[in-house]
């Protein structure tokens, strides 16, 4: 058999060598459009801050990894796939045949409409050219303005910070970290942004970007603040243009099933790309995070290696850094229709926990400062704990998470067992 993976990332690297261990003698080819070793990008910001060198982000370090595994990296861009011929067009002119075909061609960011935003002193943070061009131009003292402060946006921050850049941030939503945090939550990581040096512009948009040494950004709010280096980090969107009318069913993302696979037998997505059901939210979503990403890939690659395996669900999970202050956000934060919610803030000490019901089901939360019980959250919402009486206790005092989970998840894995 012939398996064609489109896309040199995590999920890519993963779904091959998990292929090669059950299929010795199957064809494997990785197909991606950087001039790169596979590396993940998610270690760039590591890169920026200088705790790693360029090599340091490849995903794969032994020489020879990929030759020894019988894997063909190709260079290469998907135009288009036919589904029928079962082959998918490059943008080179040439054709590649497969058997099994997985997308995880990831996203790119999202470039918004604004004059000037072309120019070479605007770069995205996305690539290691991206990472190159930035480190030449974040020199300490040099002025930086970034547009976007998600989740990917706070974690550039933190990057171009510690290179000791004097740094302003502009985010068009009315909080930092807008798709993660509530009202409550994001405004204390401004505030705690604006403590630490950085300008933080919410509610607000870049205009234009005229040209010079340096640029002048233009904001929506009146003001122009000068940068030598703009940053554009305003979201991501999945790269899947490549399948309009190749009959593959896309929503935002590939839709999938329980084993990644299409709705054309033979064909899978995973991570960025992939749409994948969602275990709080009961639907699916495109959840970009590595971690489900390798999930993602791992499931698939054992379908298309023709072993069964199926995915559990992927969980809405942000664990974020931003500048030392540690917050998270799991399944549905922002609460469901006719659910209860409970939140405990302490300003002072810079500590906000947010709970979100659905019936006796703990569905989602937030939290700022809570570094204690990370896991435990995490392990309720997606392990949907039924928490009997717990839930007008924890109602009562958010704090006994720990407790409630000791005495509910493990008794719904007892009786799981049983």
């Amino acid at each position: 058999m012939r398996h064609v993976i489109l896309g040199a990332g995590p999920a890519g690297v993963i779904a091959a060598e998990t292929i090669r261990k059950h299929r010795a003698r199957d064809e494997i080819v990785i197909v991606g459009d950087e001039p790169e070793a596979p590396y993940s990008r998610m270690a760039i910001p590591y890169l920026l801050i200088g705790n790693i060198a360029e090599p340091g982000t490849h995903l794969r370090h032994e020489p020879g990894h990929f030759e020894e595994l019988r894997i063909e990296l190709k260079r290469g861009r998907a135009k288009a796939v036919d589904t029928a011929a079962r082959t998918v067009a490059l943008e080179d002119g040439s054709t590649l045949p497969f058997d099994t075909l997985l997308v995880a061609t990831g996203s790119s960011p999202m470039r918004p409409p604004i004059p000037g935003i072309d120019q070479p002193g605007v770069r995205a943070c996305w690539t290691l050219d991206d990472a190159r061009a930035i480190m030449k131009l974040a020199t300490p003292g040099a002025r930086v303005l970034q547009m976007g402060a998600g989740f990917i946006g706070c974690i550039i921050m933190e990057a171009l910070a510690a290179r000791g850049v004097k740094l302003s941030v502009v985010e068009m939503g009315d909080r930092m970290v807008p798709r993660m945090m509530g009202a409550t939550a994001g405004g204390m990581i401004k505030a705690w942004c604006e403590a630490k040096g950085v300008a933080v512009y919410t509610g607000t948009r870049v205009n234009a970007i005229e040209p010079g040494t340096p640029m002048r950004v233009s904001l929506s709010d009146g003001s122009t603040i000068e940068a030598d280096l703009v940053i554009s980090a305003t979201g991501v969107r999945p790269n899947i243009g490549f399948l309009e009318n190749s009959g593959v069913t896309c929503l935002l993302g590939v839709l999938t099933d329980e084993h990644m696979q299409s709705n054309v037998p033979g064909i899978y997505a995973a991570g960025d790309c992939a749409e994948a059901f969602d275990l709080a939210s009961q639907t699916s979503i495109v959840s970009a995070i590595q971690p489900n990403a390798a999930d993602q890939a791992l499931v698939a690659a054992m379908n298309m290696a023709g072993v069964k395996a199926r995915l559990k669900g992927v969980t809405q999970i942000n664990v974020l850094d931003t500048l030392g202050l540690i917050s998270t956000s799991f399944g549905d934060w922002h609460g469901v229709a006719g659910g209860e919610h409970v939140e405990l803030t302490d300003l002072t000490a810079g500590r906000h926990l947010s709970l979100q019901f659905s019936g006796d089901v703990m569905v989602g939360c937030n939290s700022v400062g809570w570094t204690q019980h990370v896991g435990v959250m995490r392990g309720l919402v997606e392990g949907q704990v039924k928490l009997g009486p717990w839930k007008d206790k924890l109602l009562a005092d958010p704090t006994k998470l720990m407790e409630a989970y000791l005495a509910r998840a493990q008794a719904q894995d007892t009786r799981a067992l049983a």
